[in-house]
């Protein structure tokens, strides 16, 4: 079974005016895995990430770290944030430093890192991320893509053991996403555990792990992502629907892969699996 590195107990929050934001909600984050928190706007996703990092404290209820109540003293939430980072949907909310690489670099000068770890964790950073051609742009010149992935480069440089990100792809062109998803992949083939939110069920199908369904401040549903997205009713609820891919393979009767294959979850594998329906002659 694999290890929990992040769960939340029994969470309840609310805005001014007495808004229900959060209520009663439980969430667990397999250590390691790509963990999709899907459901319509206004249903707690985004508040849900800001307590997962101490950005919100709870009115009642507790975060776990590898099994442990987090604390919301200075050292306590330093500590936290070191292991659990947050990438903010619109990236001007985050960025502040004159140059990309200043930007990158404040998170591991506030660890206290030598000049010479600082160096290595952002040249690593902008890699990864395919920007390091703006090491010295003025963060103010970018384009929104430019921005969303400097932004991540900043809270990767920290070098976090969990990477939230609140809608990752939200503004971002088809070849933004390509380049985001794979740059996000790599890192969690380096072990770094994924946590993001999106309204997009696609999306979600086709490359997380794990999926939890939030609806009115809970999550109404969590598992392994095929099996809790091929759920008609379980969507239904939650005011989403069908994702494309799996829609499709049903409609065209080639949702059943041979032996345990399962569902096609990429367009080339729907292509893959109707041109092998076609060369068996079925």
């Amino acid at each position: 079974m694999t290890a929990i590195i992040l769960a939340a107990q029994g969470l309840e929050y609310r805005y001014p005016g007495d808004i229900a934001a959060l209520d009663g909600l439980d969430l667990r984050v397999a250590r390691g895995r790509k963990l999709a928190l899907l459901g319509a706007n206004g249903c707690g996703k985004t508040t849900l990430l800001l307590h997962l990092n101490g950005t919100l404290r709870p009115f009642r209820g507790q975060v776990l770290l590898d099994g442990q109540a987090v604390g919301y003293g200075g050292k306590a939430l330093s500590a936290w944030r070191n292991r659990v980072g947050l990438v903010l949907q619109e990236p001007d909310d985050q960025l502040f430093s004159a140059t990309v690489y200043q930007d990158v670099s404040f998170g591991p000068l506030n660890q206290g890192l030598a000049e010479d770890a600082v160096r290595a964790r952002v040249s690593a950073a902008l890699e990864t991320l395919r920007i390091t051609q703006l090491a010295e742009r003025p963060t103010h010149a970018l384009s929104f893509g430019q921005k969303k992935r400097v932004a991540i480069a900043g809270v990767l440089a920290m070098r976090p053991e969990v990477l939230i990100l609140d809608e990752p792809t939200a503004g971002l062109d088809p070849r933004g996403v390509a380049h985001l998803l794979a740059a996000l992949e790599q890192l969690r083939l380096a072990g770094t555990t994924l946590v993001f939110s999106t309204h997009d069920v696609d999306l979600a199908y086709g490359w997380a792990d794990d999926v939890a369904i939030l609806g009115q401040g809970r999550v109404l549903c969590q598992g392994e992502a095929l099996a809790t997205l091929a759920d008609p009713g379980r969507l239904q609820a939650a005011h989403l629907r069908t994702p494309t891919l799996l829609a499709l393979a049903t409609a065209l009767g080639v949702a059943d892969g041979p032996g345990s294959a399962g569902p096609p979850r990429s367009q080339a594998a729907l292509i893959a699996r109707l041109q092998g329906r076609v060369g068996d002659g079925s």
